[in-house]
């Protein structure tokens, strides 16, 4: 059964960081992506950005990019995505998500087969 767990998430000042992350079990996942979502109250959960389990191959949206970088510890089955210059706006809870998807493709939520259940991230202005 996979399992992903995610942890890392708590309360910030606008312009910190924090570092999330994505513990995986239960399979291999050579072939598969891992991706990050996000939700924020009231919205629909929207796409952070993933990487290939095998070559590391990243993609992110643009209102993240050179401000979240995504990597991975094979030997730990583990993802993380390091949130540098934190806004407001990136208050929601992070979802990590597997899926057989690459790139772009893994941008829609229903491509992703397997979900946590969520770290609550809150930037304060």
């Amino acid at each position: 059964q996979v399992q992903l767990a995610e942890s890392g998430g708590g309360l910030v000042q606008a312009g910190g960081s924090l570092r999330l992350s994505c513990a995986a079990s239960g399979r291999t996942f050579s072939g598969y992506a891992m991706g990050w979502f996000r939700q924020a109250p009231g919205k629909e959960r929207e796409f952070v950005g993933s990487i290939r389990w095998s070559g590391g191959g990243t993609y992110y949206t643009d209102s993240v990019k050179g401000r979240f970088t995504i990597s991975k510890d094979n030997a730990k089955n583990t993802v993380y995505l390091q949130m540098n210059s934190l806004k407001p706006e990136d208050t929601a809870v992070y979802y990590c998500a597997v899926g057989l998807c690459s790139g772009y493709g893994c941008s829609l939520p229903s491509v992703m087969e397997y979900w946590g259940k969520g770290t609550l991230v809150t930037v304060s202005s």
